[in-house]
């Protein structure tokens, strides 16, 4: 029969083995679950916002709302018009100034046409005898004034005949010279500017018609209607407000401890607290500076330290309308994979 003693001894070594086995299982798992921390790194952060102002770049009256609050529209679409009989008006006066501008700028290259200059020969040889017949006025009634048979007013009404017909030759003669050697190559690049100008005015007519219709710059939601048809807008006065739906971007931050775990084009996990659908994206930008950690961002490191903000772009291939704005989301990070998209593909 065993003694108290010898059952004392045999019991105290099986209390001692299994807590000794209780023990070396607690390590396992702490160790375990502790490598499991390192190798997965868990983000929060929130789909970026991104919302643009649309207006019109020239004043004028809406003709047009085409969509409501609510409404997608796609990349392209018209969204808004205004009226544009005006600036039609204005385009055609625009052009009507760059044919008269061709005109007088071909007129100049081409130079008097044959008759004109046949016409300009026929004037000199008018104003030449018209020259002659007042000189020998002139020469007629000085002697008359000699011999008292003229006035000195009648005298100097000769001179002056004389002068201006003498003037007129002269004239006449720089008219042949031009018609027989062209315009001057002033008076041409002269033109030239004038039609490069009319033509400048057409190309700025042409652009405010244009900029009568407001077009979506890329696909998103209608969020605000400022305007409704009939209202009078000046330039850059917003009309609506649209949110734009792709790419989708993902602002989250980083711990310093942390940072040499990410780069750009590290693929990442997505998800939302709205959804089991698990996005992938890659990452895309981050801060080389660093700032406190902001109000709104969550976690798990309650303290107060430095982060780094970076930017994640969700594959469009993944995107759809259940990632709205705003939204609060849990990134992943499969720090032991390492997968990175190359800088040219992202």
């Amino acid at each position: 029969m065993k003694t108290p003693n010898l059952l004392f001894k045999k019991t105290r070594w099986v209390v001692i083995a299994v807590v000794v086995l209780a023990l070396g299982g607690a390590l396992a798992f702490w160790l375990s679950r502790d490598h499991g921390q390192q190798d997965a790194l868990r983000l929060y952060g929130n789909v970026d916002i991104r919302e643009v102002q649309l207006a019109f770049r020239q004043p004028g009256r809406v003709m047009q709302m085409a969509f409501d609050e609510g409404d997608a529209v796609s990349a392209g679409a018209r969204l808004a018009a205004l009226d544009a009989q005006p600036y039609r008006e204005a385009l055609a006066a625009a052009q009507a100034q760059v044919q008269v501008a061709q005109a007088e700028l071909a007129k100049l290259r081409r130079g008097l046409r044959p008759q004109e200059i046949t016409q300009a020969r026929e004037a000199l040889r008018q104003a030449q005898a018209l020259a002659t017949e007042t000189e020998r006025n002139f020469q007629r009634q000085s002697g008359l004034l000699a011999s008292g048979a003229s006035s000195q007013r009648t005298v100097d009404a000769a001179r002056t005949a004389r002068d201006q017909a003498a003037a007129g030759v002269e004239a006449a003669k720089a008219a042949l010279s031009q018609a027989s050697e062209g315009f001057r190559k002033e008076d041409i690049a002269a033109a030239e500017a004038r039609l490069a100008a009319a033509q400048a005015a057409a190309a700025q007519a042409t652009t405010a018609l244009a900029d009568t219709e407001l077009m979506a710059p890329s696909s998103g939601t209608v969020i605000a209607r400022v305007r409704e048809p009939g209202s009078m807008v000046a330039s850059q006065s917003a009309v609506y407000s649209l949110s734009l739906d792709k790419p989708v971007y993902v602002r989250a931050y980083v711990g310093e401890s942390d940072l040499g775990r990410i780069a750009p084009g590290t693929v990442v996990r997505v998800k939302s607290d709205s959804s089991e659908k698990v996005y992938r994206g890659q990452i895309g930008f981050i801060s080389p500076r660093a700032e406190f950690t902001p109000k709104t961002v969550e976690t798990t490191d309650l303290r107060t330290d430095l982060v780094y903000r970076l930017r994640i772009v969700i594959d469009e291939a993944d995107s759809d309308s259940a990632l709205r704005q705003g939204m609060p989301v849990t990134i992943e990070v499969d720090a032991k994979a390492g997968t990175r998209i190359p800088a040219g593909e992202r």
